[in-house]
């Protein structure tokens, strides 16, 4: 029988809670004893106490040592959860007694990173004291420490997630796709360069949805071939080569290739890409309050992410209009 939460509230201990974690992460008894300083008799009898209240077992042998069961997984998953609520409460304590608090812990994918650092510029004009982490990843893994509770709140996309449903959501938000490549690559001056010219290039891409997205373009255009691609998972990386490979293109999210182009590290080729990008939305626990900073940061978000849009909207027309020149000019 499950135990009643009063049950759990008085017999469960924070120092059990690390040693699941600890045997969790070691797969040995021995090892995760060492890690949360006990004896192994110690740690032996700790998981026996912790099953016994729970009326289950937590973790079973294997050929690859200690392996959790979906019971013991689920506190696992519930014990980082309460170690970083542990750890904020100490870090909203210090900046208590030394006249500041807030923790705010933020992920966004390589396109909502430049919409996540406006956002986060304007929270700490408000509060320039506020103990920050960010992190960008793909939305998987994004959602996956948006579950473990080690971000507060993640910029992706939230079907990549097992329970889409768990999420709170603010904002759909588009996210432009721009064909870029270094100035000095042979596509960089052409005008309106057919797309059978670009998909015979080699191509830089983002793991997970930027491959995708380019086999799409590669239907969309009546071309069967097989995309030649890079995958890369760093934003700084992706840029780093298009400034010293001039024989590849990348497919960039226009937030991300904006500033590089206007400083003329890398070109933007003139062709509109057809396939929409989802849009990526804001996403939070609905397990969990959020705190003050957390909040803010949304309210923050929301403002920079409508300006981006108009932003967006108002480059996609003087586009459209040069386009029309240029395209009046050619004939």
């Amino acid at each position: 029988m499950t135990p009643t939460l009063d049950e759990l509230m008085s017999r469960l201990r924070l120092r059990q809670l690390r040693l699941l974690m600890a045997l969790d992460e070691c797969g040995s008894i021995h090892k995760a004893a060492e890690r949360v300083a006990i004896s192994q008799p110690g740690a032996t009898r700790a998981l026996s106490e912790i099953e016994a209240t729970l009326g289950t077992t937590l973790f079973v042998r294997s050929a690859r040592g200690l392996e959790a069961t979906d019971m013991g997984r689920c506190l696992v998953r519930y014990a980082r959860l309460i170690q970083t609520d542990v750890a904020h409460l100490r870090e909203e304590m210090i900046g208590i007694q030394q006249g500041y608090g807030g923790h705010l812990a933020v992920g966004g994918t390589m396109g909502a990173i430049a919409t996540l650092v406006d956002a986060i510029a304007r929270v700490r004009a408000e509060q320039p004291s506020l103990s920050l982490e960010i992190v960008e990843d793909t939305s998987e893994g994004l959602l996956r420490l948006l579950d473990q509770g080690r971000l507060d709140v993640a910029l992706c996309r939230s079907h990549f997630g097992r329970q889409p449903a768990d999420y709170h959501r603010q904002g759909s938000f588009p996210e432009p796709l721009w064909v870029v490549a270094n100035p000095r690559h042979a596509l960089a001056s052409e005008v309106q360069p057919d797309f059978a010219h670009l998909a015979a290039q080699p191509w830089i891409v983002y793991p997970v949805s930027m491959p995708r997205l380019l086999e799409q373009e590669f239907v969309a255009a009546g071309l069967a071939q097989p995309v030649k691609s890079l995958e890369i998972s760093s934003t700084y990386a992706i840029l780093a080569m298009l400034e010293r490979d001039d024989g590849v293109l990348a497919l960039l999210p226009e937030r991300i290739a904006r500033d590089p182009v206007a400083r003329g590290a890398i070109s933007r080729i003139d062709y509109q890409v057809l396939t929409q990008n989802p849009p990526f939305e804001l996403l939070w626990r609905r397990d969990r309050a959020l705190s003050p900073a957390a909040s803010r940061f949304i309210a923050c978000y929301r403002a920079c992410a409508e300006e981006g849009a108009r932003e967006s909207a108002e480059e996609g027309a003087r586009e459209s209009t040069a386009r029309g020149a240029m395209k009046g000019a050619v004939e």
